[in-house]
């Protein structure tokens, strides 16, 4: 059976990106801009892949790209769960399923965080893996697109194992109170277990870092069900210095999905050091997927 012309995997990621606007996706509009929806580089730049790769999808060039493109596809574009669930079967590959963890941003949810305007802001899944993060936040934090992609977990960070880079920071961070924190990561994790019983990352995710973490094995014995939702940090930043900031967690529905959110006290010095971090930016200029 032949696929309907223009029914395609390539044809519809086209269609997608000519229909999404740039400033959904927190994009300047310039007045010399032909395109109505996003260039192929957006589009790339926003789910961390080559333009060349982009080409050759949109050209049926590559017809069978991996779970993890998809599912950073699907997040660029703000597809709906039924359009993403459409994206995999067009690349041969089964939709997520019930009882495993969703990387996947509503479109409500992509409207809301480009209305936060300058608020240093990311989303991680279910297990505190990293999934997006904007512009503010890599200004404030260091662009976490220079660590591997499967490393980029906020609870590896708060219990390292092995060798490799760990830190989703690129410098110092600290907590009001750091073993507060570490309990609260570990018993959201636990939670994570009973909502997501069959993800294999996830338990995969608990067993590395229960072999090789004594203080997680120690805090994950204790059996403690929670969600993590607020703290305090403190961040080095090496061109403004010390910038305090309170850390809030809204989580979004069946999803779990954490939408991270940095402020500073209004009218503090830490919330000028925090629009001067932001003015001068991170390396790269627009929010990231991955």
């Amino acid at each position: 059976m032949t696929t309907p012309s223009g029914a395609g995997l390539g044809a519809m990621i086209r269609t997608w990106r000519d229909r999404l606007p740039p400033s959904a996706a927190a994009l300047p509009v310039g007045s010399a801009r032909r395109a109505v929806g996003l260039r192929r580089e957006e589009l790339a730049e926003l789910a961390g892949m080559s333009v060349d790769y982009v080409v050759r999808l949109e050209q049926g060039r590559a017809t069978t790209p991996s779970a993890q493109v998809v599912a950073s596809l699907a997040r660029a574009l703000q597809l709906s769960t039924a359009e993403r669930d459409h994206l995999y079967r067009l690349a041969h590959l089964a939709p997520p399923a019930d009882g495993t963890i969703s990387g996947h941003i509503p479109p409500g949810v992509h409207r809301v965080l480009t209305r936060l305007g300058d608020v240093a802001v990311a989303v991680f899944a279910a297990d505190w893996q990293l999934i997006w993060w904007n512009r503010s936040w890599a200004a404030l934090l260091g662009d976490p697109s220079s660590l591997p992609r499967q490393l980029r977990n906020f609870a590896r960070t708060r219990f390292p194992v092995g060798a490799g880079p760990t830190q989703l920071a690129l410098w110092p961070v600290t907590e009001l109170d750091r073993d507060s924190t570490d309990a609260a990561v570990v018993s959201d994790l636990r939670r994570a277990t009973g909502r997501f019983p069959q993800d294999t990352r996830l338990a995969e995710l608990i067993r590395a870092l229960g072999a090789d973490s004594a203080r997680f094995a120690e805090l994950w014995a204790a059996g403690t069900v929670a969600a993590h939702r607020e703290d305090q940090k403190t961040i080095e930043h090496p061109s403004v210095g010390p910038v305090a900031v309170n850390c809030d967690v809204l989580t979004d529905g069946d999803s779990e999905l954490k939408i991270v959110i940095m402020t500073a006290v209004p009218g503090s010095a830490d919330e000028t050091k925090l629009r001067l971090a932001a003015i001068a930016g991170p390396p790269a200029t627009a929010a990231h997927v991955s």
